[in-house]
């Protein structure tokens, strides 16, 4: 009689893998049959033109991507150009308070509408109203609110505080902030939305045992509330954080970078150096780094939701 038993320390499934396999693969094929068509896609158009970028940043491209291969001094003629510098500092400075402030904010704003006050969906569509508008869009009406001459200074000037002075965007020293006043007022309902379906989520029980034994209501949001929302909190920062890495359109509309290059961003000197400079070269070895930052971002989110769910369980 043959011996049918399972090896010491080897469980049914690993002998039964090559079954298991087969039955993975079968399940739901119609499915993966019909997402073949987008995987093709992403396949093609993501992973294929990032290997292009990375590439041709490694060239001396200029007006079309026909030059030849020179490793990495693109990116040592990057990191010493001060445009650049000036770029990645901006970025830091306006990403980390954009970050802060609309985490905060929108995390204030979901608290207070979550009281289940009157008209709540009326005040939740005026929040979340300027995030249906482009960049463009708001970076065009902020620019005519802040402009020296036309704008809110303008106005108030001629209504007698002769002294009133709002020129944030012709300030060198106080651009970054005016950028980071339309951002927030952009993206800082989307922000509460996130943060007050979080809210919705948790349990009625949780706020009941709170009061029961008296633990004030400030505590309970930070001690109990906001690590059940890790989830939302972790979309939230990985969405903000991916968003800002790409900033672009609002700082052309607002600002155009200036005072000088008192507020470039990378996108915007990749976009410059690729279609106005000439030098596609430099530019890719840009978006390069910006592809670097956004997975730095990306990596991290991917473990704590997915990587590490095995190991907790």
């Amino acid at each position: 009689m043959a011996d049918t038993a399972v090896p010491l320390g080897a469980s049914a499934e690993t002998v039964n893998r090559p079954g298991l396999l087969k039955r993975t693969l079968l399940h739901n094929l119609p499915a993966k049959i019909a997402a073949l068509p987008m995987m093709a896609t992403v396949l093609v158009v993501f992973v294929g033109c990032t290997i292009w970028t990375i590439y041709y940043s490694m060239t001396n491209s200029k007006l079309l991507p026909t030059g030849k291969f020179i490793g990495f001094e693109q990116y040592e003629r990057l990191f010493a150009t001060s445009r650049w510098n000036v770029s990645v500092t901006n970025l830091i400075a306006y990403g980390a308070m954009s970050l802060v402030f609309t985490l905060v904010i929108g995390f204030i704003l979901a608290v207070l509408i979550d009281q289940k006050i009157r008209f709540e969906s009326a005040f939740r569509t005026i929040m979340l109203y300027p995030f249906a508008l482009s960049f463009i869009v708001t970076g065009l009406v902020w620019q005519w609110i802040m402009n020296p001459t036309l704008g809110l200074q303008g106005t108030l000037r001629n209504l007698g505080w002769t002294n009133f002075t709002f020129d944030w965007i012709a300030n060198p020293r106080m651009v970054l902030f005016a950028l980071l006043i339309a951002g927030l007022w952009h993206g800082t309902g989307f922000c509460m939305v996130l943060m007050l379906a979080g809210l919705r989520g948790v349990d009625e029980e949780v706020w009941k045992a709170a009061r029961v034994d008296g633990i004030p209501t400030w505590r309970t949001y930070v001690s109990i509330v906001l690590p059940m929302m890790r989830g939302v909190l972790v979309t939230a920062v990985v969405i903000i954080g991916s968003g800002i890495v790409r900033l672009y359109d609002l700082v052309v509309a607002l600002t155009n970078g200036g005072p000088g290059i008192s507020s470039e961003v990378p996108a915007k000197y990749v976009f410059n150096y690729m279609f106005s400079g000439g030098n596609i070269g430099q530019g890719l070895a840009g978006a390069t780094m910006m592809l670097l930052t956004v997975l730095i971002i990306m990596i991290p989110w991917a473990y704590l939701e997915y990587g590490g769910k095995g190991k907790r369980t």
